[in-house]
């Protein structure tokens, strides 16, 4: 029975965008998590704390639960509604179904086996003891192409497009045969053809993935998930996280890091010691240099996606990149970036409200 008699604070959900997505009540939501145990949570947000849950039919699925006090959480909820309601495509994370009853507000995924990227590249955290060393190089690429399939799906082919604005591995799942799968479009936004380009005054990312032009200014647009993707992708090359990044006496973060070895035609130093075996060179430092297009300082000189993933999987020459934008740790605007916990940091007070 589909539900649709909402309280004053949820009222602004559109119902329309969940007409085609299963309604689950909240005693079997409630069944599947053993209660909301605190030995099935497998993760937490800004919107609330993830659940593992297995269905009635023995399927396993992962439960998203909105904090009775959040705000942000709200909203968030709002956007995943409306934008992962309408979306299909291998590379971003399936809606399986919904609840809302009074206060509640849940959202159930497809379950990821092997949790999060950020598990798999930087070492272990409190949800997954695999240490990052497992991933070998075809597997890196696989995720980094797949990454890529995905984001353009986005930015180009979906019903809704999508600037996502949260990209990090914390947001990469990984299924069963570590396929990558794009999650939590808490602060994605639409946007209609070619008309992309948005200011707003209230910045929200984490810090490390946002792009100069929207950390500064305020400005996003699909050029903004492109300077993340890079990020990312040096990272999982590397291994390394770019704003915990530390080489020497230098104090350039990953991108900076990159870009100086780059200049020397060193570019294969960036990658991490645990896939020399594995690795084809020539490969890496084609995905390196595509990660160093994508990170450049000025947005007009970042390529689309659809490039990304053509340059990603071509032989041709590639085009020189230009300096980064925060190449190194001095170049961060620290002073306007507030903790939200161990690892956790938001950007939002860089413009007035």
């Amino acid at each position: 029975m589909r539900v649709h008699a909402l309280d004053k604070r949820h009222s602004s959900v559109g119902m329309e965008d969940l007409d085609e997505v299963p309604f689950f009540s909240l005693n079997e939501i409630a069944k599947a998590t053993n209660n909301f145990s605190i030995d099935n949570k497998i993760g937490e947000g800004g919107f609330g704390p993830v659940y593992k849950g297995v269905l009635q039919d023995g399927q396993e699925v992962a439960v998203k639960r909105l904090s009775d006090t959040s705000e942000q959480g709200l909203e968030e909820f709002e956007n995943e509604v409306i934008c992962i309601a309408k979306l299909q495509h291998r590379n971003l994370v399936k809606l399986l179904g919904y609840s809302i009853h009074g206060n509640e507000m849940i959202l159930i995924y497809e379950y990821m086996v092997n949790k999060s990227l950020d598990s798999f590249i930087y070492g272990p955290n409190l949800y997954n003891n695999t240490q990052g060393s497992m991933l070998n190089w075809p597997q890196r690429f696989g995720i980094i192409h797949g990454m890529a399939r995905g984001i353009l799906y986005l930015h180009q082919d979906s019903r809704l497009q999508i600037i996502h604005r949260d990209l990090k591995a914390a947001n990469i799942l990984l299924d069963s045969d570590m396929n990558p799968k794009i999650s939590d479009f808490g602060l994605a936004r639409k946007f209609v053809g070619f008309d992309n380009a948005t200011k707003t005054k209230k910045v929200v990312g984490t810090y490390g993935y946002i792009s100069p032009e929207y950390a500064l200014r305020g400005r996003f647009s699909v050029k903004s998930d492109v300077f993340s993707f890079g990020v990312l992708v040096l990272e999982i090359v590397g291994g390394k996280r770019n704003r915990e990044f530390s080489y020497g006496d230098h104090r350039d973060n990953l991108l900076g890091h990159a870009w100086r070895l780059f200049k020397e035609d060193k570019s294969i130093e960036v990658m991490s010691a645990s896939l020399r075996e594995t690795c084809v060179i020539s490969e890496v430092e084609r995905v390196i240099h595509v990660g160093l297009l994508c990170v450049q300082h000025h947005v007009e000189d970042r390529p689309t996606m659809l490039s990304v993933v053509l340059m990603l999987v071509g032989e041709g020459a590639l085009p020189q990149p230009k300096q980064p934008g925060y190449f190194s740790q001095d170049s961060h605007e620290s002073k306007s970036i507030s903790s939200l916990g161990d690892d956790e940091y938001m950007i939002t007070l860089l413009y007035a409200r």
